[in-house]
C-alpha cells in the first residue's frame, strides 16, 4: 500500500542537488560495471517519483532527463505500456541489453517528444507515411522509416557515431511518438536520442503500471517516474510504409484496416464544370502514378491512393464533353464513364494535394476551406491552363498536351 502524500514527500521529491549527485551517481555505477565485467552492480533500489499534475512535477521530469543524457534507465509511462528511457549511446545501451535479457545486435526504436523531430531522422518520407504521421502521431503506432543511401550518409556525418550504430538497421530507422504527457515532456527534455523498449524483461507482459515496473525492475533501473496505469495497456503497432504499402510488421492497438484507412492519401483536381480539364488531369494522373507504383490503374486506392475531379460550378451528375473525350481517347484515356460533381467542402478538407487549373480554382477551394491553403496548388506551376470550352478540337488537343505534361511533372515530383 502506497504512503500518503505527506509521509513520502521528502522520500520521493528530493530536491533538485539528490537527483543532480544520482547523475553522477550512474557513472560512477557503470565505471564500476566495466572494473568487474558484464556483471550489473547494483546498490541501491528505483527511485520513484508520482507525477500528478502537481506543482514541480517538470522539474522532476527535467531532473529525470538528466539522469537518461547521463546514461541511466528511467522507466516512464506512454499511453501504451511504460517504457525504459535509455540514452542511445554504447554503454547505456549495453545496461539496457541486460535489463530487458535481448541480444546487443537488436535494435531499438527512437522515441521523439515532438512530431516534427522525425524529420531529423529520416528526411525522405511519402505521402502515405506523412498521411499516418498527421493521423496517428502522437499515439500507438511505431513507424519504420527507410532511407536511401545518400540520405544514411548524410545523417551518419550529422548523428553522433554511437547513436547512428543503434538507430538505424538494414537502411532504416524505428520511431515512435507517445501520447502522453509526461513521456512527451521527458523526451523533449532530453538532449541526446532516446530509445525506449517496454519496461519489462523479455518473454514478459510489459507493465502498464509503475507497480509492475517495480515488481520486475526495481533493482535494474534508476528512476520510475509514476504516471499512474496506461490508457491502452498494450503495445504499439509496429508498421512499415512505403510505395508498395502499409505493413503491420507487430500487432499492437491498431489492426492492419486502422492503418490502411489513416493512410490512404486523396488527390484533387479542380476546374470549373468538370466536365473537361480535371477530368483530363484526373484520368492522366491515374495513369502515370500507377506506372510509377507498378500496379494497374484499377488498383490505385487498394494501394492507398485515391484521385478525383471536381468543380466549382453545381454540374454534378454531367458526362465530360465530347471534345475532351476524344483528346483523351488520343492518349489512351477513356473518359466514356466520367460524371462530374461539384466541389465541396468536405472533399477540400478529405484530400491531401489539390491541384486547380486556373487561380480562381484555388481561391474557391480556400474560400470553401482557409485551412487548404498549404495542399493547393496550380497544376502547371505558376501558369494557368486556359479553359477550352467552346474551343476547336485541335485547342481541346493542345490543352490535353499541357496536362499530359503538368501531370508528369507532378507525378514525377511525389515522394512514394
Amino acid at each position: 500500500m502506497r504512503q500518503s502524500c505527506n509521509q513520502h514527500e521528502a522520500m520521493r521529491y528530493p530536491a533538485a542537488p539528490t537527483l543532480a549527485r544520482r547523475s553522477s551517481d550512474i557513472v560512477c555505477l557503470r565505471n564500476l560495471q566495466r572494473q568487474r565485467g558484464s556483471c550489473i552492480v547494483r546498490t541501491m533500489a528505483a527511485k520513484v517519483v508520482t507525477i500528478a499534475g502537481q506543482p514541480g512535477d517538470l522539474d522532476r521530469i527535467k531532473e529525470a532527463a538528466q539522469i537518461v543524457d547521463a546514461g541511466g534507465l528511467v522507466a516512464f509511462p506512454t499511453e501504451t505500456v511504460y517504457g525504459i528511457a535509455c540514452r542511445a549511446k554504447r554503454e547505456p545501451l549495453a545496461r539496457l541489453d541486460q535489463v530487458k535479457g535481448r541480444a546487443a545486435e537488436k535494435h531499438y526504436t527512437l522515441h521523439i517528444g515532438q512530431i516534427d523531430e522525425y524529420r531529423r531522422y529520416a528526411p525522405r518520407v511519402g505521402l502515405r507515411a506523412e498521411k499516418l504521421v498527421r493521423r496517428a502521431w502522437p499515439g500507438p503506432l511505431t513507424l519504420v522509416f527507410g532511407l536511401n543511401d545518400p540520405d544514411l550518409s548524410e545523417k551518419r556525418e550529422r548523428i553522433d557515431s554511437e547513436a547512428f550504430e543503434a538507430l538505424y538497421k538494414n537502411n532504416s530507422i524505428g520511431i515512435r511518438c507517445p501520447d502522453h504527457a509526461v513521456a512527451s515532456l521527458l523526451l523533449r527534455a532530453a538532449e541526446h536520442p532516446v530509445v525506449a523498449p517496454s519496461a519489462n524483461p523479455a518473454g514478459k507482459e510489459p507493465a502498464t503500471s509503475a507497480e509492475q515496473v517495480l515488481a520486475e525492475l526495481s533493482d535494474q533501473i534508476d528512476v520510475v517516474l509514476d504516471g499512474g496505469p496506461c490508457k491502452y495497456g498494450r503495445s504499439s503497432t509496429v508498421a512499415s510504409v512505403d510505395s508498395h504499402g502499409v505493413e503491420v510488421l507487430r500487432q499492437g492497438v491498431y489492426s492492419q484496416s486502422d492503418l490502411n484507412a489513416m493512410s490512404q492519401v486523396t488527390i484533387l483536381f479542380v476546374c470549373t464544370g468538370n466536365t473537361c480539364r480535371s477530368p483530363m488531369a484526373e484520368r492522366l494522373f491515374r495513369k502515370y502514378l500507377a506506372e510509377k507504383i507498378g500496379c494497374n490503374v484499377d488498383e490505385l486506392e487498394q494501394a492507398g491512393y485515391k484521385v478525383v475531379s471536381a468543380g466549382t460550378m453545381d454540374l454534378a451528375g454531367m458526362p465530360a464533353s465530347a471534345e475532351a473525350m476524344l483528346a483523351c481517347e488520343q492518349k489512351g484515356i477513356d473518359l466514356t464513364d466520367h460524371t462530374s460533381r461539384r466541389l465541396t467542402r468536405s472533399l477540400v478538407e478529405a484530400s491531401d494535394l489539390i491541384f486547380g487549373m486556373a487561380q480562381s480554382h484555388c481561391e474557391h477551394v480556400m474560400f470553401l476551406s482557409p485551412d487548404a491553403e498549404g495542399k493547393c496548388v496550380l497544376l502547371a506551376g505558376d501558369e494557368e491552363i486556359p479553359d477550352p470550352v467552346g474551343r476547336s478540337q485541335e485547342y481541346f488537343n493542345n490543352c490535353a498536351n499541357v496536362i499530359d505534361a503538368a501531370v508528369k511533372a507532378r507525378v514525377r515530383e511525389l515522394a512514394l
